[in-house]
């Protein structure tokens, strides 16, 4: 059995379905839905029973995670207590691709009885879910992935980038920023990604820092007790000159005319990597390292007064990538 030409099948299958569901977003409620949810006092709570409740589930993740108060409700719950979840100032979106799920279509009454918006997602909009709907969103596709044309699966990776459409167009409608993000997740790697900055890893005191007029000899030995790999050089004014780092002192070490007497700008690397931007989130300051090619960033002052440093690896031990 040909597994990898059935991989394909399935593939092409579903990102047809997203294909025809992208061709047709005009004739989609997309809109009124954006500024239902933007306008929303109250959190939007996400129903729905079997594979649609779990990627409902999904979607009020997203949803809460860029910037929309969501959670997932089930309906069975909500009908033995968990109805008063529900407020006056919230919305409901409701999905089941057949539009009749028993358990949902029983709570629906109760949601109009307290006067709720509701977004239905469903393949048929004369279905009960469509007919008490507020707005639909059409989640219908031509066949299932499944070879009966039977299991979940086109339909439910159409219903998951539906409910991606919604939370990315409320996120450009917010200009929903980085720094945003970053409050929602301030654990684990997403968290360190996009919340430690610079400043929180930079080194700042006894730094090894010469002049341009120290001698090698006395460079190598405040590198050996900076444990960088590396010396700053500085000019008359304080002000970053260069930097000599191990791999310059290795490539010295070859030339006729080295001399551990010679001054230490000699063989230093004028004009070294710098950001003068310590607030810089510690994520994009691993990219410029990865991008030079360079073990150590310096932060600078707008006088090009040094701040501190940044090493690789400290980047690595707080465990950004």
């Amino acid at each position: 059995m040909d597994f990898n030409k059935i991989a394909k099948e399935v593939l092409d299958i579903e990102a047809n379905e997203l294909k025809i569901a992208s061709e047709n977003i005009s004739s989609f409620d997309i809109e009124k839905a954006i500024n239902l949810i933007y306008d929303c006092k109250g959190k939007v709570i996400v129903t729905g029973v079997g594979k649609s409740g779990l990627i409902g589930a999904k979607i009020a993740a997203t949803l809460a995670s860029t910037g929309t108060s969501s959670f997932f409700l089930h309906p069975t719950e909500a009908m033995h207590g968990d109805l008063g979840m529900i407020g006056k100032d919230d919305i409901v979106l409701g999905i089941s691709y057949s539009g009749e799920s028993e358990e949902l279509i029983q709570l629906l009454p109760h949601i109009k009885r307290f006067d709720i918006p509701l977004i239905a997602m469903a393949k048929n909009i004369e279905s009960t879910l469509g007919k008490y709907s507020d707005i639909f969103i059409d989640i219908s596709v031509t066949k299932e992935a499944c070879p009966l044309d039977t299991a979940p699966t086109s339909s439910t990776t159409l219903t998951l980038a539906m409910g991606d459409v919604l939370a990315v167009c409320l996120m450009k409608k917010r200009d929903f920023q980085k720094e945003d993000f970053a409050s929602f997740h301030p654990g684990g790697s997403l968290g360190k990604k996009l919340f430690i900055k610079v400043d929180d890893l930079l080194k700042k005191d006894n730094l090894p820092i010469v002049s341009r007029e120290t001698k090698i000899k006395d460079a190598i030995v405040t590198m050996s007790e900076g444990r960088l790999g590396n010396v700053l050089i500085i000019d008359e004014n304080n002000r970053l000159d260069s930097v000599l780092s191990d791999g310059d002192l290795r490539r010295a070490l070859m030339s006729e005319n080295f001399s551990i007497e010679n001054s230490v700008d000699t063989i230093s690397t004028k004009n070294p990597k710098t950001i003068n931007n310590k607030n810089l989130l510690a994520s994009d300051a691993l990219k410029i390292v990865e991008d030079y090619k360079i073990q150590l960033l310096i932060i600078t002052n707008e006088n090009n007064e040094i701040i501190g440093v940044l090493h690789i690896h400290d980047l690595i031990e707080a465990g950004i990538k």
